[in-house]
C-alpha cells in the first residue's frame, strides 16, 4: 500500500501560505458550529517521528477557539495506568459533545511503538487491533466523528530531517537515541503500519494517507480532509463561509510579509 505513494507531491510554500488563512477561517466556523450542534470530533494524529505532526496540529490548531479544543500528546503508560484496561486512560481524554479531541499519536501506539519494540506480546497486540475496531465503533454509533491520519515519510526523508534537527541548536533535542533506534527499524515499522491501516480501516473511522515529503502539501490535504468531513457531518447546519475573500487575502499577504522578514526555518520543504 506505502509503496505506492507518491511522496514527490510538492505544494508552492507561497501557494500554501495564500490560502491558509481561508483554511483556518472556515475551520472556526466549522468548530462553532459543531460545539452549538453539539456534535463532537476526534482527530487522531500518527506517522513518522518528523514526519510533521506536531506542526501540521499546530496549523490546524493556529485559529480556533481554544475553548472549543483539546490536544492531547500520548506518552508510554505510567505505572499506575497499566493496572487498568489498557484504552482505559484514552476514555479519560475523549472529547464532550460539541468539542474536539487531537491526539498527537494514540491508542495506536500499542500495535506499533508497544509492538515493534517488544513492550507487548504478539497475542496482546493482535487483540488489541480488535479492541480499538470495537472502540472506534463504540464512539461513532455515539456521534462522534472520527478522522484519523498517518503523515508519511520515506527512511532517506527521516534520515535527513533527523540530520537537519541535530544542526539547530534550538532543535537539536528533538532527536534521541530512541529516535535513531527506531529509524534503523524503518522496516520493521513499516510493517507493523501496513498491517495497522489494513486492519483498523473502517468506514466509521477512515484512514487518511498524507504524503508528507512537502509538509505544505501536507498541511493542505488535512485540512481539507477535515475541513470536508465536519462539512459532512454538519449538513444543512453547516454555515456558510463568513469572511469576504479580500479580507481572507489581505490576511495572507500580511502573514506573507512576517514571516519573508522573520526568515526561513532550516528544513522547511
Amino acid at each position: 500500500m506505502l509503496e505506492k505513494l507518491n511522496l514527490k507531491q510538492k505544494l508552492p510554500r507561497q501557494d500554501y501560505e495564500r490560502a491558509l488563512p481561508g483554511w483556518q477561517r472556515r475551520l472556526y466556523e466549522l468548530e462553532k458550529a459543531c460545539w452549538d450542534n453539539k456534535i463532537a470530533s476526534l482527530l487522531v494524529f500518527e506517522g513518522w517521528d518528523a514526519a510533521g505532526k506536531g506542526t501540521t496540529i499546530a496549523a490546524l490548531t493556529g485559529r480556533l477557539d481554544p475553548r472549543g479544543y483539546k490536544l492531547h500528546s500520548v506518552q508510554p503508560p505510567r505505572t499506575y495506568e497499566k493496572n487498568y484496561p489498557w484504552l482505559w486512560r484514552f476514555w479519560l481524554k475523549l472529547p464532550n459533545y460539541g468539542e474536539m479531541a487531537i491526539f498527537d499519536t494514540s491508542w495506536y501506539r500499542r500495535v506499533l511503538v508497544e509492538r515493534v519494540e517488544g513492550e507487548v506480546g504478539p497475542k496482546q497486540w493482535r487483540r488489541a487491533r480488535q479492541d480499538i475496531v470495537e472502540f472506534e465503533r463504540l464512539l461513532a454509533e455515539d456521534g462522534v466523528t472520527i478522522l484519523k491520519f498517518w503523515l508519511h515519510i520515506s527512511k532517506r526523508e527521516q534520515k535527513q530531517r533527523f540530520r537537519e534537527l541535530e544542526q539547530d541548536p534550538l532543535e537539536c533535542w528533538r532527536v534521541t537515541k530512541e529516535d535513531w533506534a527506531r529509524q534503523r527499524k524503518y522496516k520493521k515499522y513499516l510493517l507493523a503500519v501496513e498491517e495497522m491501516l489494513e486492519q483498523t480501516e473502517s468506514e466509521f473511522a477512515p484512514w487518511t494517507i498524507v504524503e508528507a515529503t512537502s509538509r505544505w502539501f501536507a498541511r493542505r490535504k488535512v485540512f481539507e480532509t477535515v475541513i470536508a468531513a465536519l462539512e459532512t457531518r454538519l449538513g444543512q447546519a453547516a454555515p456558510a463561509p463568513g469572511e469576504a475573500p479580500e479580507a481572507v487575502q489581505r490576511d495572507a499577504e500580511l502573514r506573507q510579509a512576517v514571516k519573508a522578514a522573520g526568515g526561513r526555518r532550516a528544513g522547511d520543504r
